[in-house]
């Protein structure tokens, strides 16, 4: 088999566990497998990257920040090949530019363009171990980029499509996807599978084992993703393709997220393109919005509720306040004491009933339900934050998801 390896900052955090990571991928290559493998920075080495550059700039150039940032991953990824050559394998570390990732020009959070693996390709005929500097590449007018939050797992995902490999496992600090946060919930099950979409739905509603961006571009390219613990050699949760999942749960998880605000417009002037002009200035101001809510009030006004980050709230407020200053909006209220409980599942395309007991399970509990958002897999509701675990806990019990 092919298999890509990616392995985290708390897999690499200091020089033990980068021992710790060579003996498991030269295990791999023992068992008859090639190996490429995809390692962040040092846990903490990031951090510690833009503190320095903050010393001498509060706002230091993107382009500089990429040059900087990318040396953590080189630095991890040369002591692993230098581990795994003292053990007596032919090893070789990568830059994301020798590997052949293209990015496009967009410094700090560039995008993937396209991977030329001839480089990849010519190593692994050589029988040798490749480490690669993840989280980076290469941009198309030459200069070094970084592929932001998630970049790692992206680089792992990328290159498992471009050299066609069999699997690629991501290694983390947990093992596996739970059917919801452990902490939250101990009788929370650790899956055996889960397909594309409902990972996908996870991700972007709040559980952080993997980064949206990853899952989606492992569906796109069909790569078979497996997350799973560096530390043990327990078995993880594969994610793929939903017709290689042979029992399809009602429900697979519970996702909740407390990063985010509601914000509550009340007097919107009732004509047309009125949301249109909100929303457009609101997306230029790259404010990521989900739910919204528009009710016709009354004397030709309307009220829109929707949700945004917390972390997006402030320029939220800013293009608010510039339509109440218009006459177009008559007032805002603005709630950061909310969070998004959210129920998923690819067996609710087939079964109905799903959201009348996600419903019933939030009245039995006293908790009401401020804002609810549907799609063919999952049904978010937004709640009073001081309501968040009891509603994880009521719904993963309602679903039965410890059995």
């Amino acid at each position: 088999m092919l298999i890509v390896q990616k392995f985290g900052g708390t897999s690499v955090g200091d020089l033990d566990r980068i021992q710790n990571v060579a003996n498991r991928v030269s295990e791999t290559k023992k068992n008859g497998n090639d190996v490429v493998v995809v390692v962040s920075a040092m846990s903490g080495e990031t951090n510690k990257l833009i503190a320095y550059a903050e010393h001498f700039s509060k706002t230091p150039e993107k382009a500089e920040i990429d040059m900087l940032l990318s040396s953590g991953e080189r630095v991890t990824a040369s002591l692993l090949a230098i581990a795994l050559t003292a053990m007596g394998h032919d090893a070789i570390s990568m830059t994301g530019r020798r590997a052949g990732i293209v990015t496009d020009n967009s410094h700090t959070k560039a995008r993937i363009e396209v991977i030329n693996p001839a480089a990849m390709n010519s190593a692994l005929k050589e029988g040798k171990i490749i480490v690669v500097a993840g989280f980076q590449g290469i941009s198309l007018d030459g200069n070094v980029t970084t592929l932001g939050r998630g970049g790692s797992d992206l680089s792992a995902v990328a290159i498992a499509g471009a050299i066609g490999a069999d699997l690629c496992e991501i290694y983390t600090d947990v093992s596996g996807i739970y059917t919801t946060d452990p902490r939250i919930e101990p009788k929370a099950r650790k899956l055996n599978s889960i397909s594309y979409d409902e990972m996908l739905e996870l991700s972007s509603l709040g559980a952080k084992v993997l980064h949206s961006r990853s899952v989606e571009l492992a569906k796109k390219l069909n790569v078979n993703l497996v997350t799973r613990t560096s530390f043990s050699n327990e078995e993880g949760t594969l994610i793929t393709k939903e017709e290689n999942i042979m029992e399809k749960p009602l429900v697979s998880g519970i996702a909740l997220d407390k990063n985010q605000a509601r914000v509550s417009l009340m007097g919107v002037k009732d004509r047309p393109g009125i949301a249109s002009d909100i929303f457009t200035k609101l997306a230029n101001k790259n404010v990521n919005i989900d739910m919204i809510i528009q009710n016709k009030a009354h004397d030709d006004e309307a009220n829109i509720d929707f949700t945004v980050p917390v972390t997006d709230l402030n320029d939220a407020k800013e293009i608010v306040d510039m339509f109440i200053k218009s006459g177009e909006v008559k007032d805002a209220s603005f709630n950061e004491k909310i969070c998004k409980v959210s129920i998923v599942g690819v067996g609710m395309k087939s079964h109905t009933g799903v959201a009348a007991k996600a419903f019933s399970t939030m009245a039995a509990e006293n908790i009401n339900i401020n804002m609810i958002s549907t799609s063919e897999i999952k049904v978010s509701m937004v709640i009073d934050e001081k309501y968040a675990e009891l509603a994880v806990r009521s719904l993963h019990n309602a679903y039965e998801l410890d059995k």
